[in-house]
């Protein structure tokens, strides 16, 4: 683990550095759909609570390997938050979701563990339920965009067309949604916002 890594394991600083971003990175989501109507939400990948307090009204699980980042996202919101490793979880039998998000965890993960989480992912939602996936994208042409996705802590940032193939291998697709996540205008990350129901 290198010292960026390390440091960023901290729940505190995890949050300083997600601060100017988390609403933006999450703005297509809110911008197609109405979390006032989600019923029962499934956080995968949660860190510390990030997006806990949009789904206050309903039930809320979110799932992280990092232990520090579920006792901060316990202490501060209300809601259900487990340590897991999101490559080998299992719900309950017959657990299911209208409002599964998949915010920026999956470029951590190899292609194999990914097909086995989303495989998995859509036998968990409602007839009626969404799977919301918030992703790095690694642009073809260089630039900052391109070299930031290098650098990030997650080493599989994939193309555009990549991530419309894993994705659709799963689920049937409602959005796929290009939008630049930066600040002062100057775009820093190339990312991508899925939406989609399960194939059947």
């Amino acid at each position: 683990m290198s010292l960026t890594e390390a440091i960023l394991e901290n729940p505190l600083v995890y949050r300083l550095w997600q601060a100017p971003f988390a609403d933006r990175k999450l703005a297509p989501v809110l911008a197609h759909n109405d979390l006032r109507e989600t019923r029962r939400v499934l956080d995968v990948g949660c860190g510390p609570g990030t997006n806990a307090p949009h789904f206050q009204h309903a039930y809320y699980l979110g799932l992280d390997f990092n232990p520090h980042y579920i006792e901060s996202a316990r202490r501060r919101f209300r809601g259900n938050f487990e340590v897991a490793d999101v490559t080998k979880y299992n719900a309950e039998p017959g657990t299911r979701f209208d409002f599964i998000l998949i915010n920026s965890i999956l470029h951590h993960i190899d292609d194999e563990n990914t097909e086995h989480i989303l495989s998995h992912l859509r036998t968990l939602l409602t007839p009626d339920g969404h799977v919301h996936i918030l992703e790095l994208v690694l642009p073809d042409q260089s630039g900052i965009a391109r070299t930031l996705a290098h650098m990030d802590r997650g080493k599989y940032a994939r193309p555009l067309e990549r991530w419309r193939e894993l994705f659709s291998k799963h689920f049937d697709t409602e959005i796929f949604e290009p939008y630049p996540l930066g600040m002062f205008g100057v775009p820093l990350w190339n990312m991508i916002y899925f939406k989609g129901r399960a194939l059947r």
